[in-house]
């Protein structure tokens, strides 16, 4: 018998942005969807409103946190019965207030900005990477996991490198356990966004640099959360499990390698 569970999905960092995007699509497309947040329970339940369907939670945790990254997913488990899609899209976003350029910041503000996005963007994803892949190995289910990257991993973050090194570690992470967990029926993508046009982009894009971001692509425009989700949804389905491994360039031909 043709099994119509519909399936469950985490997104970690789903709260605003390309997270809360994603979310949306994910119920659009017959997902029940799991909506982690930080912080900002709030902004959680706001993106909770948005989703059509039934069955959606709101799960909240401190993915610096090991036991708390953990906890995510087991509450997402408790909560929709079952998970089978994980987007790992929370991150430590670069913003002016944590710019750490070498040479120009000083070394307190140095290391605490390195731990802050390595803790968050890199082992966070990493933890809540083990306790998905185990619940699906546990269920002998297959499953996708999609790790939000970024651009900067490969056209590299002067102002921010903690953030593109972060996120550089994200994809080599994505591609070993694409390896390691493809005997599992288990698919391991990645997504390398440009520069998306989120709320806490906002302040740039309607400032003084605004143009020349927006110049940075030949479309003369910045990619949409949508955009991203999009392309999230596509590499959660079954139908791209043979994609597995691969690293998608979401950047409007702003940088090509």
């Amino acid at each position: 018998m043709l099994d119509t569970t519909p399936r469950g999905a985490l997104v970690t960092g789903a709260s605003r942005g390309i997270g809360r995007a994603t979310a949306v699509a994910l119920a659009t497309a017959g997902h029940r969807v799991a909506i982690h947040y930080g912080h900002h329970r709030e902004d959680a339940e706001q993106t909770l409103a948005l989703l059509p369907g039934e069955g959606h939670v709101v799960v909240g945790g401190n993915l610096a946190d090991p036991s708390a990254a953990r906890g995510v997913v087991d509450e997402a488990v408790r909560e929709l019965l079952t998970l089978d899609v994980l987007v790992n899209n929370a991150a430590v976003a670069p913003q002016t207030a944590n710019r750490h350029r070498i040479g120009e910041v000083g070394w307190d503000a140095w290391v605490e900005t390195w731990n802050s996005m390595i803790r968050t963007n890199l082992l966070g994803a990493v933890n809540v990477t083990w306790a998905f892949a185990d619940h699906l190995i546990g269920r002998g289910a297959p499953g996708s996991i999609v790790n939000v990257g970024s651009r900067g991993a490969y056209r590299g973050e002067p102002d921010h490198p903690a953030y593109g090194a972060s996120k550089a570690a994200l994809h080599a992470f994505g591609q070993s356990i694409a390896v390691a967990l493809a005997p599992h029926q288990i698919a391991v993508t990645s997504v390398a966004p440009g520069f998306v046009a989120t709320e806490r982009q906002m302040e740039k894009l309607t400032g003084s640099e605004g143009d020349a971001v927006r110049a940075q692509s030949p479309f003369g425009r910045v990619g949409s959360a949508e955009e991203i989700a999009a392309a999230v949804v596509y590499l959660a389905s079954p139908g791209a499990a043979w994609s597995s491994g691969a690293v998608l360039d979401l950047n409007g031909a702003s940088y090509l390698r």
